[in-house]
């Protein structure tokens, strides 16, 4: 398994390298060796970044990378800062009253925080799947063509017919839905709503996918199914997920960063940390599972 250099935390000018509080392991990204290595240059690269809200801190001095494969999960207890950090990497909190945002976001190189920076586009090559589903009020067709149409991605009605048969694939909601394609996704199930949300963002082609809690609220079998879609779809594109569940960020990712009180206090491969955990906060919230 190769080794990931420590000089991918530093830019070109030299940014601040992370607190004294902060532990990473020099350890490959790869949660386990049958899966092949992961190109070295990151996706995305978040360094020095900090949120206040009303001048309190929700995130502080974060440091990390995502992958152009793979699955990073954030884990931590409720209120550290998950789901802030997760709208921080498409701009989601950007502008929004109360807000202030400092340090670094980098997508291929670029600081996604620049004025030039087209968020429509941004928000197109890293996609967000919330927590919980929002169809269009529209036809499941729909639901998957309009981005696709939107974006000059389907000129003609055959392209978007192979779009969204494509995407629905992708999703494993093709053989649920192929006969229903012109009903109202609203009678889907939830479980097929969420996967019909993805394969609404799969259509448009992104580089990475945020998923905040994708399987929140659902049964077992759905939440099975979701599960596997994250590891079938995370072998060609980079996944961030937010999950509560320690045993679902051991089942599903590559990476694990532990956030506490806005704080990145352990971050590094998913296997050595879930075995060896170095820091004391890591310990206790990851250890409940084994109690």
């Amino acid at each position: 398994m190769a080794q990931i250099s420590s000089n991918l935390f530093l830019e070109p000018h030299q940014l601040p390298s992370p607190g004294s509080g902060y532990i990473r392991a020099s350890v490959s990204p790869l949660m386990t060796d049958d899966r092949s290595a992961i190109e070295e240059t990151p996706r995305i690269r978040c360094r020095d970044l900090s949120v206040l809200l009303h001048g309190q801190p929700i995130l502080k001095s974060i440091h990390l990378d995502v992958y152009r494969r793979g699955v990073l999960a954030i884990i931590g207890p409720s209120g550290s800062g998950k789901s802030t950090l997760l709208r921080c990497f498409n701009r989601m909190l950007h502008g929004l009253p109360g807000i202030q945002i400092s340090g670094y976001v980098y997508l291929d190189g670029s600081d996604i925080y620049t004025p030039s920076m087209d968020v429509v586009e941004l928000r197109t090559r890293i996609a967000m799947v919330f927590q919980s589903p929002n169809p269009y009020p529209k036809s499941i067709f729909e639901n998957i063509a309009y981005g696709p149409r939107l974006h000059g991605l389907a000129a003609l009605q055959g392209q978007e017919d192979s779009i969204v048969e494509t995407a629905l694939r992708q999703a494993g909601l093709w053989n649920e839905v192929k006969d229903r394609l012109n009903e109202p996704a609203t009678q889907l199930s939830q479980g097929q709503q969420k996967r019909l949300c993805i394969a609404r963002i799969l259509a448009i082609q992104p580089d990475v996918i945020l998923m905040d809690e994708p399987c929140a609220s659902l049964d077992p079998p759905s939440t099975s199914r979701i599960e596997q879609l994250i590891h079938h779809l995370s072998e060609s594109i980079g996944i961030v997920l937010v999950t509560h569940l320690p045993s679902q960020a051991q089942r599903l990712s590559d990476q694990t960063a532990i956030l506490h009180r806005g704080r990145l206090v352990e971050y590094g491969a998913t296997q050595r940390i879930f075995r060896h955990p170095c820091h004391p906060i890591t310990k206790v919230f990851i250890g409940r599972q084994y109690l």
